[in-house]
């Protein structure tokens, strides 16, 4: 099978796209033929040598696809199911290794990139504005608005009876398409300061986006902090504006919050059915994986981006 490995810690440039024996699932794991495979900013950490995994190294990533195989003692999913979660290495491949707690059914009908939008992504952003509490007739902003998460949440705000959406984005180019989402208003990360105060803010980004973003936030308003970019927020100026700041982690909720997560899932294929929910993707073919990659690197992307190993039946 073809296989995408990092052999250097190069970024983009450090991927080699190779043959490689076909996996066999061991005890409690699946194997799943990938239909789609998402790129995400944990990827490109990963290629620029975040945690300094050993070379070459088969990077992971969310992912939809078909049961193929089953090991010994899975017993939730089948050969033939269509399934979508993550794998945590092998994503950027024509087969992957998964354990069965970390994917979900997917439905039969939903072409694989939209899927693939709305198992992982579309997760996160329900997640962020459900728990930030947003209320209809309440305002949000949403930082890193036109990329995969936030160009969801924007949406989903707006399906929520939020009344003023503001989508933060990097460039000014990106504002016809936020716009197109829903959103009330679009303003550039220079803008945050200057911003007319929001109930909740959805940060995707970190870093000194947050602390700019953070100034934006009404007296007693909430944040939901979903970067794992880093950043810091000023103490005096959450105890002077009664803030509440939550830390959104996806693997901890799961774990312990699983009937949230199973809520959110059961809505967002609703949303997308009813069409209040309608991702933007831009796909791939595998090989291209490092032109995808350094696209998301520039953050010059709209939406998702995924890569297509194998076409869906």
């Amino acid at each position: 099978m073809r296989e995408f490995t990092l052999h250097s810690y190069d970024g983009p440039a450090g991927l080699r796209l190779r043959d490689s024996p076909e996996p066999t699932p061991g005890p409690g794991e699946l194997l799943v033929r990938v239909e789609a495979a998402g790129l995400a900013l944990p990827l490109l950490r990963t290629l620029r040598g975040h945690g300094r995994p050993a070379l070459p190294h088969s990077p992971g990533g969310d992912l939809v696809g078909r049961v193929v195989a089953v090991g010994e003692g899975v017993t939730v999913h089948r050969p033939g199911d269509r399934v979508g979660g993550v794998a945590f290495s092998g994503a950027y491949a024509e087969l992957a290794l998964v354990r069965p707690e970390l994917v979900t059914p997917v439905a039969e009908d939903t072409p694989a990139a939209e899927a693939l939008a709305v198992v992982r992504s579309g997760l996160v952003a329900l997640a962020a504005l459900r728990t930030g509490r947003l209320a209809p007739g309440e305002s949000v902003l949403i930082t890193s608005a036109a990329g995969a998460v936030g160009h969801l949440a924007v949406q989903l705000a707006v399906a929520l009876g939020a009344r003023r959406v503001v989508a933060a984005a990097g460039s000014p180019a990106k504002a016809g398409f936020l716009r197109g989402l829903g959103a009330t208003e679009v303003v550039g990360y220079h803008e945050l300061p200057a911003l007319d105060p929001v109930d909740l803010l959805v940060d995707n980004v970190g870093g000194e986006t947050l602390h700019a973003a953070h100034t934006a936030v009404a007296p007693f308003g909430r944040l939901v902090v979903n970067s794992g970019a880093g950043g810091t927020l000023d103490a005096g100026a959450l105890l002077r504006g009664m803030h509440t700041a939550t830390g959104l982690a996806m693997a901890r909720l799961a774990h312990h919050r699983p009937d949230f997560v199973a809520a959110c899932r059961t809505d967002l294929w609703q949303h997308l059915a009813a069409g209040t929910l309608r991702p933007a993707c831009t796909t791939f073919p595998l090989e291209h994986l490092p032109e995808a990659a350094a696209l998301l690197e520039h953050r010059a992307n709209l939406g998702k981006l995924a890569v297509l190993p194998t076409a869906a039946p």
